[in-house]
């Protein structure tokens, strides 16, 4: 655990060091790979970086809770949080791996397996049954679904990988003097700070989450063809405005033009077209600092992918196998939700850089990176037993229009999550005042 944190806090220059106190017991998220001691880095780094001052070790059972944060309840009831067409599939040689949950990569997925709409589970089996995995996946993606054959690791091309930052940190042009009227709030660490939230999916809304956990103004923008399942914005909206807005919109620029952080969550090849790319947004907007994650990394930029598919493909899915043949699963998301904390802790990291440096900044990490850090930590032959945690304890409720909506507390102690708005519902503008400016 502090030779991870260690090296994510030397990539982001967090010097001196003092990390949280180490927990009374590991976070129980059990696994052959070493998924605990990622989840309790990756939400460690967040502290560090954000200068929240910490005597007492981080809730390993809070740390938990969060990572399976998509265990919500709505009026008491848990939602459906997965499609029937997504899931792993026996193909004639392997298995398949889709990813189903938005309704076009849903329609994308029935019509590269040339089934009709109306097409059930079964039949989505019995149609990936007939063809090998790379036939099966080759047909999804290239309607425009989403799919991958189930891989084993690669030990060198995660060693490759892993010779890398886990979170990057870099000037990115856009001169620009320090920004020194900011005032520091132990309370509230990025208060002042706005951030254009342009993510989707689970790991870009963990981070900005967690930015507005800290303080941060955040507004989340989402193209108005694209509707978010519901029961995903109610997990990870917390503490944000949310609206729809086309990115080419002048609304849209102005909100750019006043923005401090940007967050992208889309592929790196959409964001370019759209002139969204990070050179781009800071040559254009001196000072401003851009995040961006990705599921396969720059040397992929037109491929979509979520954290269950770079389990699949990395090689996680064969390593936390029940049996040794049918593809396992990792306890949460922790791909998604480690990337999403440890793209926090960065966007903390260039903040405090720009306030005492200046200039533009940005950071980048994506799933794959983290599959390979997962990969090459030390792991078991079996992982440990389940240990029962009394979620009650680590839920919350929230009224969001006329409902109960019942969520994971806050990750970290002594800050409290605001609750959601309905999604799209809010108008396409910041805070009317800026208390403080970093």
């Amino acid at each position: 655990m502090t030779g991870l944190l260690d090296r994510v806090s030397r990539e982001l220059g967090l010097t001196p060091v003092v990390p949280p106190p180490r927990p009374v017991h590991a976070v129980p998220l059990p696994s052959r790979l070493a998924t605990e001691e990622l989840a309790w880095a990756s939400v460690a780094a967040v502290v560090l970086a954000s200068g929240i001052a910490r005597s007492a070790p981080l809730d390993p059972d809070r740390i938990a809770c969060a990572y399976r944060s998509d265990r919500l309840r709505i009026d008491g009831e848990a939602p459906d949080v997965w499609s029937p067409y997504s899931g792993f599939w026996r193909a004639a040689d392997g298995w398949v791996r889709t990813h189903g949950n938005y309704a076009h990569h849903a329609r994308a997925l029935l019509h590269g397996l040339r089934l009709p709409p109306a097409a059930i589970a079964a039949d989505v089996g019995v149609a990936i049954e007939a063809l090998t995995a790379r036939e099966a996946a080759h047909r999804i993606t290239a309607a425009g679904g989403l799919a991958v054959t189930v891989g084993t690791e690669e030990p060198g091309q995660d060693a490759r990988l892993r010779t890398h930052p886990l979170i990057e940190l870099r000037p990115s042009g856009g001169a620009a003097l320090p920004r020194t009227d900011g005032v520091f709030e132990a309370a509230a660490p990025l208060r002042g700070i706005r951030v254009l939230d342009l993510t989707r999916m689970v790991a870009g809304p963990v981070c900005t989450r967690t930015l507005a956990l800290l303080g941060a103004d955040v507004l989340r923008v989402d193209p108005p063809h694209l509707p978010e399942p519901e029961w995903q914005h109610l997990d990870t909206g917390h503490g944000k405005r949310t609206t729809v807005l086309d990115a080419r919109s002048p609304e849209f620029a102005a909100l750019l033009r006043d923005a401090d952080v940007v967050v992208l969550g889309y592929r790196p090849a959409s964001l370019a077209r759209l002139g969204l790319s990070p050179d781009i947004l800071t040559d254009s907007h001196p000072g401003l600092v851009v995040a961006q994650l990705s599921a396969w990394g720059d040397e992929h930029p037109d491929r979509a992918g979520f954290d269950s598919l770079v389990q699949a493909a990395s090689g996680i899915a064969m390593v936390e196998s029940p049996d040794g043949v049918r593809p396992g699963v990792l306890p949460a998301q922790a791909l998604d939700h480690s990337a999403g904390y440890l793209l926090a802790a960065g966007i903390c990291a260039a903040i405090a850089r720009r306030r005492t440096e200046g200039g533009s900044w940005h950071v980048r990490t994506s799933l794959r990176r983290i599959a390979a850090e997962l990969l090459g930590m030390p792991r078991r032959a079996e992982p440990p037993a389940e240990r029962e945690i009394d979620l009650r304890a680590y839920g919350e409720d929230f009224l969001v229009d006329g409902r109960v909506v019942t969520t994971a507390r806050s990750v970290l102690p002594g800050f409290s999550l605001a609750a959601p708005h309905p999604w799209g519902a809010d108008a396409p503008g910041w805070a009317a005042t800026r208390t403080a400016r970093a």
